[in-house]
Parts: C-alpha cells; structure tokens; sequence
C-alpha cells in the first residue's frame, strides 16, 4: 500500500471516528431528553417533571436564543478564519472590544444601530491586527490570539474606566424586539417569532455562512486555503488574500455577536471576564462539535445556551440541588463535549504560514 493510500485510509477512518462520535452523542442526548419527557409527564410533582416543564416553556427557548447570539457568531467568525488556515483563539477578545464599542458609539451618538456598526468596525479592525501580525508577520498563531483575547480584555475596561469613570458604561437605548403576529402566539416556539433584531441577523447569518461554503467559488477558496493552499496558489488565487478575508470576516461575525451582547442589554459590563465571561471560547467548542458547519455550529451553540438558560430558572425554583453544582452544568457539558470531539479533524494547513512561491 502507498503512502499516500495510507493516510487518506487513516483519514478516512478519522473522519468516521468523529462522525460516529457525534451521531452517538446526539443519539443519546435525544434518547435522555425523550425519557426525561416521559418521566415529567408521568410524575409531574417529581424533579423530572420539573425539568420537563423548564425545557417546554417558551421562556427557556427566547433566553437560549438570546444567550445564543454572541456564541453563534464567534462561532460562524472562527469557521471562516479556520478553514481559511489561520487559528483565530482571540475570538474572545474580538467579542469585549466590540460589545465595549457599540455601547460606547451608542451613547456619542444616540442610534442603536450606529453603535451597532461601531462595535463591528472595532472588532474588525483588531482583527486586521491579527491577520497582519500573523499573516504578513508569520507570528504564531496561537500566541497572536491569546494577545488579542488579552489586550481587549484590558483595553475595554480601561476605556470605560476612562471615558465613564468605572468599568461599567451607563445604560443606553435598546434595538428592542420584533414579533410576527399570530406567529409570535404559538406556544413554545412563537419564542422564534418574537425576539431581539439580532437573533433574526443571526439566522441569516447561519444560512449565508453555510450558501457561501458550500455554493459559491469564495467558499471552495476559503477551505483550500486551509486545505491545500499550494494547489490554490498554483490555481492563481492568492493565498494570503484568502486568508485576509476569512479572518476579516471573523472579526465582522463576531463584532455582530459582541455588539448584540451588549446592546441587547443595553450596557457594558467591565469587571472580571466582562460580560462576554468565556463566550469566545465556548464558540471554539460549538465550531469544533459542528465539524466547521455553520448550521451545526449553530445548533452546538444552541445546546450550551439553553443549558446556560434552564440553570439560571432552576436555580431559582429551587429543585434540591445545590445552586452550585446547577450553575456549572453548561461548563461541565463544555468539558464533556471537548472530550467527545477530541477526532475533529482540523484543516491540514491550519496554522501553517504559507508563501507564494513555496516549494
């Protein structure tokens, strides 16, 4: 057997690996979800029937959406920055910089929208830092995205500190929320149908990032970049152009999902993590669960916020668990799910600098 025969088998077994490992997980989570149903049903007076009753209401799915937002479009930014061939791990600090900067140009200005557009130049523009630093400069990945991740962190606060006189801004307008009449009535999922502009953006978000991958020519580019960027290069596409947009793009997603943060709930909040509080890096996680799908990512994404959602209302009922131990649940799946995914097979020049001309 050849080489190269080889490792495409190893490949190949590496991929169903990971596939099995996803189709399992989901599996079970289905399976565990179904018999918790059942037992709610049956026992409505029982904890399962509490939990049936926390999962079911429209409530849990409208804060799940919401808290989604800023995971989803880290997510989508990381996608397109990965498959490009670069690792973009600064996701987090692209999310504090631009949720810091709507609030920030909401209030200079007094539309919601134009704040809106200030938190997603400011990512962008940290972003192109990175994209320089790392693909013009050959810097390592790595070490540039946790530079990022750190300077935003410092950065936000230290203007709000500045400009405001403490770490947190004063409250600002809000875009507010957009229901669909009679759509918006419907039990349980008219939470979809009446929710926050940004929730709406981010749909259309999902769907363009999934059309632009697997429908258009940009999309073929992006993932040789990350591929095999010496055929993309031979092909006569510059490498270095391609790898500039995905991470460009990486910081417009994730300026839209730090702005909508923070306008969302009209302020910024500077103290410890911020309000982002490891969001960026939860998004690595839901991209990697997704296989660097949009539409996968989304629903990992999905997964987290409404575990992060239904914690926050059991808490509150009270269901005989420590507080504690419930608060922690979405970060114990976190740990879990990085384990499951640990096969994800990663873009072969990912994090790999690249020079036309290369032999």
């Amino acid at each position: 057997m050849s080489e190269t025969t080889a490792d495409a088998d190893t490949g190949s077994a590496g991929f169903l690996a990971a596939y099995s490992t996803r189709a399992l997980t989901a599996g079970v989570v289905v399976a565990a979800l179904a018999a918790l149903l059942l037992a709610g049903a049956l026992f409505p007076g029982s904890i399962a029937g509490t939990l049936a009753d926390v999962i079911t209401s429209r409530n849990t799915l409208a804060a799940a959406l919401r808290l989604s937002v800023p995971i989803a479009f880290a997510a989508l930014g990381g996608i397109f920055a990965e498959k490009s061939g670069v690792i973009n791990i600064g996701l987090e600090g692209l999310l504090i910089i631009s949720a810091f900067a709507a609030v920030y140009v909401t209030d200079l200005t007094g539309g919601v929208w134009v704040g809106f557009a200030g938190g997603v130049l400011a990512s962008t523009l940290l972003a192109l830092l990175f994209a320089v630093v790392t693909i013009e400069f050959r810097a390592d990945q790595i070490i540039a995205g946790l530079a990022v991740w750190l300077i935003a962190l410092g950065l936000a606060p230290f203007a709000s500190q500045v400009i405001y006189g403490g770490p947190n801004t004063p409250t600002v307008a809000t875009p507010g929320s957009i229901s669909v009449p009679v759509l918006a009535d419907i039990p349980f999922f008219g939470a979809l149908f009446s929710a926050s502009p940004s929730v709406y953006l981010l749909f259309v978000a999902v769907a363009l990032s999934w059309y632009v991958f697997e429908r258009t020519a940009f999309g073929r580019w992006i993932r040789a970049s990350g591929e095999n960027p010496k055929a993309l290069d031979t092909a006569g596409v510059s490498v270095s152009r391609v790898r500039y947009a995905g991470v460009l793009l990486s910081g417009v997603l994730s300026g839209m999902g730090g702005a909508a943060l923070s306008l969302d709930l009209g302020q910024f909040t500077g103290n410890g993590p911020t309000m982002v509080n490891g969001k960026g890096f939860i998004a690595i996680v839901a991209y990697l669960f997704g296989n660097y799908n949009p539409i996968g990512a989304f629903f990992s994404t999905l997964l987290f916020a409404g575990l992060d959602a239904m914690q926050t209302v059991l808490q509150l009922r009270g269901i005989g668990v420590p507080r504690q131990l419930i608060r922690i649940t979405p970060f114990v799946v976190v740990i879990v799910v990085l384990a499951l995914v640990g096969r994800t097979r990663l873009p072969a020049a990912a994090g790999e600098h690249y020079e036309s001309g290369e032999e």
